[in-house]
Protein backbone atom coordinates (compact mmCIF):
# COMPACT_ATOMS: atom_id res chain seq x y z
CA UNK A 1 0.00 0.00 0.00
CA UNK A 2 1.41 3.40 -1.05
CA UNK A 3 1.86 6.34 1.31
CA UNK A 4 -1.16 8.23 -0.09
CA UNK A 5 -3.36 5.15 0.25
CA UNK A 6 -2.22 4.72 3.87
CA UNK A 7 -3.10 8.34 4.60
CA UNK A 8 -6.54 7.92 3.09
CA UNK A 9 -7.07 4.71 5.05
CA UNK A 10 -6.07 6.47 8.28
CA UNK A 11 -8.46 9.35 7.52
CA UNK A 12 -11.28 6.88 6.94
CA UNK A 13 -10.62 5.05 10.23
CA UNK A 14 -10.40 8.36 12.12
CA UNK A 15 -13.69 9.56 10.60
CA UNK A 16 -15.48 6.31 11.46
CA UNK A 17 -14.18 6.34 15.04
CA UNK A 18 -15.10 10.02 15.52
CA UNK A 19 -18.60 9.36 14.15
CA UNK A 20 -18.92 6.31 16.42
CA UNK A 21 -18.04 8.27 19.58
CA UNK A 22 -20.22 11.21 18.51
CA UNK A 23 -23.24 8.89 18.43
CA UNK A 24 -22.66 8.05 22.09
CA UNK A 25 -22.18 11.72 22.95
CA UNK A 26 -25.46 12.60 21.23
CA UNK A 27 -27.21 9.76 23.07
CA UNK A 28 -25.89 11.16 26.36
CA UNK A 29 -27.12 14.62 25.37
CA UNK A 30 -30.59 13.18 24.73
CA UNK A 31 -30.76 11.47 28.11
CA UNK A 32 -29.39 14.50 29.97
CA UNK A 33 -32.02 16.70 28.33
CA UNK A 34 -34.78 14.32 29.38
CA UNK A 35 -33.52 14.24 32.96
CA UNK A 36 -33.11 18.03 33.09
CA UNK A 37 -36.72 18.46 31.91
CA UNK A 38 -37.94 16.13 34.67
CA UNK A 39 -35.83 17.98 37.23
CA UNK A 40 -37.13 21.41 36.21
CA UNK A 41 -40.73 20.16 36.12
CA UNK A 42 -40.50 18.87 39.69
CA UNK A 43 -38.81 22.04 40.90
CA UNK A 44 -41.69 24.06 39.45
CA UNK A 45 -44.66 21.87 40.41
CA UNK A 46 -43.60 20.11 43.62
CA UNK A 47 -41.86 20.82 46.90
CA UNK A 48 -38.54 19.48 45.64
CA UNK A 49 -36.97 17.55 42.80
CA UNK A 50 -36.01 13.88 43.30
CA UNK A 51 -32.97 14.60 41.11
CA UNK A 52 -30.14 16.32 42.96
CA UNK A 53 -27.59 16.40 40.16
CA UNK A 54 -26.22 14.41 37.23
CA UNK A 55 -22.80 13.55 35.87
CA UNK A 56 -22.10 12.11 32.43
CA UNK A 57 -19.09 10.19 31.19
CA UNK A 58 -17.92 9.06 27.75
CA UNK A 59 -15.26 6.34 27.69
CA UNK A 60 -12.02 7.28 25.94
CA UNK A 61 -10.74 5.12 23.05
CA UNK A 62 -8.01 3.87 25.41
CA UNK A 63 -10.56 2.76 28.03
CA UNK A 64 -12.65 1.08 25.34
CA UNK A 65 -9.63 -0.85 24.06
CA UNK A 66 -8.71 -2.00 27.57
CA UNK A 67 -12.23 -3.34 28.10
CA UNK A 68 -12.18 -5.07 24.71
CA UNK A 69 -9.05 -6.96 25.70
CA UNK A 70 -10.48 -7.86 29.12
CA UNK A 71 -13.66 -9.20 27.51
CA UNK A 72 -11.72 -10.75 24.62
CA UNK A 73 -14.28 -9.37 22.16
CA UNK A 74 -13.92 -8.38 18.49
CA UNK A 75 -12.21 -5.18 17.40
CA UNK A 76 -14.72 -3.94 14.81
CA UNK A 77 -17.00 -1.03 15.69
CA UNK A 78 -20.01 -3.34 15.36
CA UNK A 79 -18.44 -5.76 17.85
CA UNK A 80 -17.68 -2.91 20.24
CA UNK A 81 -21.25 -1.61 20.04
CA UNK A 82 -22.60 -5.10 20.67
CA UNK A 83 -20.31 -6.08 23.57
CA UNK A 84 -19.39 -2.84 25.38
CA UNK A 85 -22.56 -1.40 26.92
CA UNK A 86 -21.11 1.33 29.13
CA UNK A 87 -19.34 3.53 26.58
CA UNK A 88 -21.78 6.29 27.48
CA UNK A 89 -22.73 6.62 31.14
CA UNK A 90 -24.95 8.93 33.15
CA UNK A 91 -25.05 9.03 36.95
CA UNK A 92 -28.16 10.48 38.59
CA UNK A 93 -27.89 11.36 42.27
CA UNK A 94 -31.12 11.48 44.27
CA UNK A 95 -32.01 12.65 47.77
CA UNK A 96 -33.83 9.53 48.97
CA UNK A 97 -34.08 5.83 48.14
CA UNK A 98 -37.73 6.21 47.09
CA UNK A 99 -36.62 8.89 44.60
CA UNK A 100 -34.40 6.36 42.84
CA UNK A 101 -37.40 4.21 41.94
CA UNK A 102 -39.43 7.31 41.09
CA UNK A 103 -36.80 8.39 38.55
CA UNK A 104 -36.56 4.81 37.23
CA UNK A 105 -40.32 4.76 36.66
CA UNK A 106 -40.26 8.11 34.87
CA UNK A 107 -37.53 6.90 32.52
CA UNK A 108 -39.41 3.67 31.85
CA UNK A 109 -42.41 5.75 30.77
CA UNK A 110 -40.41 7.57 28.07
CA UNK A 111 -41.80 6.11 24.84
CA UNK A 112 -38.63 6.59 22.80
CA UNK A 113 -36.40 4.80 25.30
CA UNK A 114 -35.97 1.03 25.14
CA UNK A 115 -35.09 -0.56 28.46
CA UNK A 116 -32.55 -3.32 27.82
CA UNK A 117 -31.65 -4.30 31.38
CA UNK A 118 -32.12 -3.27 35.00
CA UNK A 119 -29.81 -4.35 37.82
CA UNK A 120 -31.01 -3.50 41.31
CA UNK A 121 -27.97 -3.39 43.58
CA UNK A 122 -30.05 -1.68 46.26
CA UNK A 123 -32.25 -4.67 47.04
CA UNK A 124 -29.38 -7.00 46.12
CA UNK A 125 -26.10 -5.22 47.05
CA UNK A 126 -22.74 -6.42 45.79
CA UNK A 127 -20.65 -8.37 48.36
CA UNK A 128 -18.47 -5.31 49.07
CA UNK A 129 -21.55 -3.25 50.00
CA UNK A 130 -21.97 -1.36 46.72
CA UNK A 131 -25.53 -0.11 46.16
CA UNK A 132 -27.00 1.55 43.12
CA UNK A 133 -29.68 1.01 40.46
CA UNK A 134 -28.30 0.38 36.98
CA UNK A 135 -30.33 0.74 33.80
CA UNK A 136 -29.22 0.00 30.25
CA UNK A 137 -31.35 1.98 27.81
CA UNK A 138 -31.30 2.43 24.04
CA UNK A 139 -31.70 5.98 22.75
CA UNK A 140 -32.59 6.89 19.15
CA UNK A 141 -29.96 9.16 17.62
CA UNK A 142 -30.72 10.83 14.29
CA UNK A 143 -27.59 11.34 12.21
CA UNK A 144 -27.45 13.13 8.84
CA UNK A 145 -27.87 9.92 6.85
CA UNK A 146 -29.41 7.40 9.23
CA UNK A 147 -30.91 6.66 12.63
CA UNK A 148 -28.94 4.72 15.22
CA UNK A 149 -30.11 3.23 18.49
CA UNK A 150 -27.34 3.76 21.02
CA UNK A 151 -26.93 2.17 24.44
CA UNK A 152 -26.45 4.34 27.54
CA UNK A 153 -25.81 3.06 31.06
CA UNK A 154 -27.67 4.99 33.75
CA UNK A 155 -26.69 4.67 37.41
CA UNK A 156 -29.15 6.07 39.95
CA UNK A 157 -27.94 6.51 43.56
CA UNK A 158 -28.58 8.47 46.71
CA UNK A 159 -26.05 11.02 47.90
CA UNK A 160 -24.83 8.56 50.55
CA UNK A 161 -24.45 5.72 48.02
CA UNK A 162 -22.54 8.00 45.66
CA UNK A 163 -20.26 9.22 48.47
CA UNK A 164 -19.42 5.64 49.47
CA UNK A 165 -18.86 4.45 45.89
CA UNK A 166 -16.62 7.40 45.03
CA UNK A 167 -14.41 6.87 48.08
CA UNK A 168 -14.32 3.10 47.56
CA UNK A 169 -13.06 3.68 44.03
CA UNK A 170 -10.37 6.10 45.22
CA UNK A 171 -9.23 3.73 47.96
CA UNK A 172 -8.81 0.73 45.65
CA UNK A 173 -7.97 2.47 42.37
CA UNK A 174 -4.90 0.77 40.86
CA UNK A 175 -4.53 -1.36 44.00
CA UNK A 176 -2.60 -4.34 42.62
CA UNK A 177 -2.34 -6.41 45.79
CA UNK A 178 -5.00 -8.47 47.50
CA UNK A 179 -6.96 -6.35 49.94
CA UNK A 180 -6.79 -7.52 53.58
CA UNK A 181 -10.02 -9.02 54.89
CA UNK A 182 -10.33 -6.57 57.76
CA UNK A 183 -10.28 -3.63 55.33
CA UNK A 184 -12.95 -5.25 53.19
CA UNK A 185 -15.09 -5.72 56.31
CA UNK A 186 -14.60 -2.08 57.33
CA UNK A 187 -15.65 -0.99 53.87
CA UNK A 188 -18.75 -3.17 54.11
CA UNK A 189 -19.53 -1.67 57.55
CA UNK A 190 -19.25 1.81 56.03
CA UNK A 191 -21.71 0.80 53.31
CA UNK A 192 -24.15 -0.44 55.97
CA UNK A 193 -23.77 2.84 57.87
CA UNK A 194 -24.51 4.80 54.67
CA UNK A 195 -27.59 2.65 54.12
CA UNK A 196 -28.82 3.30 57.66
CA UNK A 197 -28.36 7.03 57.11
CA UNK A 198 -30.37 6.81 53.87
CA UNK A 199 -33.23 5.02 55.61
CA UNK A 200 -33.24 7.43 58.55
CA UNK A 201 -33.38 10.44 56.23
CA UNK A 202 -36.20 8.75 54.29
CA UNK A 203 -38.22 8.43 57.50
CA UNK A 204 -37.60 12.09 58.37
CA UNK A 205 -38.60 13.11 54.86
CA UNK A 206 -41.86 11.16 55.12
CA UNK A 207 -42.70 12.61 58.53
CA UNK A 208 -42.05 16.18 57.42
CA UNK A 209 -44.07 15.64 54.25
CA UNK A 210 -47.05 14.49 56.32
CA UNK A 211 -46.78 17.57 58.53
CA UNK A 212 -46.77 19.83 55.47
CA UNK A 213 -49.77 18.09 53.95
CA UNK A 214 -51.72 18.61 57.18
CA UNK A 215 -50.86 22.29 57.36
CA UNK A 216 -53.79 24.06 55.73
CA UNK A 217 -52.16 27.48 55.93
CA UNK A 218 -49.12 26.32 54.01
CA UNK A 219 -51.31 24.67 51.38
CA UNK A 220 -53.19 27.93 50.95
CA UNK A 221 -49.92 29.80 50.56
CA UNK A 222 -48.67 27.30 47.96
CA UNK A 223 -51.80 27.72 45.87
CA UNK A 224 -51.25 31.48 45.94
CA UNK A 225 -47.95 31.30 44.02
CA UNK A 226 -46.21 29.40 41.26
CA UNK A 227 -42.52 28.59 40.74
CA UNK A 228 -41.09 28.90 37.23
CA UNK A 229 -37.38 28.68 36.44
CA UNK A 230 -36.51 29.04 40.14
CA UNK A 231 -38.50 32.29 40.41
CA UNK A 232 -41.61 32.51 42.58
CA UNK A 233 -44.58 34.50 41.28
CA UNK A 234 -47.49 35.51 43.49
CA UNK A 235 -50.91 34.96 41.91
CA UNK A 236 -53.42 37.81 42.35
CA UNK A 237 -56.63 36.81 44.14
CA UNK A 238 -58.67 38.05 41.17
CA UNK A 239 -56.75 35.67 38.88
CA UNK A 240 -57.52 32.70 41.15
CA UNK A 241 -61.21 33.71 41.27
CA UNK A 242 -61.25 33.92 37.46
CA UNK A 243 -59.83 30.39 37.15
CA UNK A 244 -62.36 29.09 39.66
CA UNK A 245 -65.23 30.61 37.71
CA UNK A 246 -63.91 29.08 34.49
CA UNK A 247 -63.80 25.60 36.04
CA UNK A 248 -67.35 25.96 37.35
CA UNK A 249 -68.59 26.93 33.87
CA UNK A 250 -66.90 23.87 32.34
CA UNK A 251 -68.61 21.57 34.85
Amino acid sequence: MGEQAQIEQFKKIKTELTRFLMMYKFALDEIETKVEILKEEFQSLHDYSPIEHTKSRLKSPESIMKKIYRKNSGLSLDDIKKNIKDIAGLRITCSFISDIYRVKSMLENQDDLTILEIKDYIHYPKPNGYKSLHMLVEVPVFMSDRQERVCVEIQIRTIAMDFWASLEHKIFYKYNQSVPDHLLQELKDAADAADELDRKMERLHTDIKEIKENNALQMEDEFGSILVNNRQFRLPAAFLDLIGEGEREIK
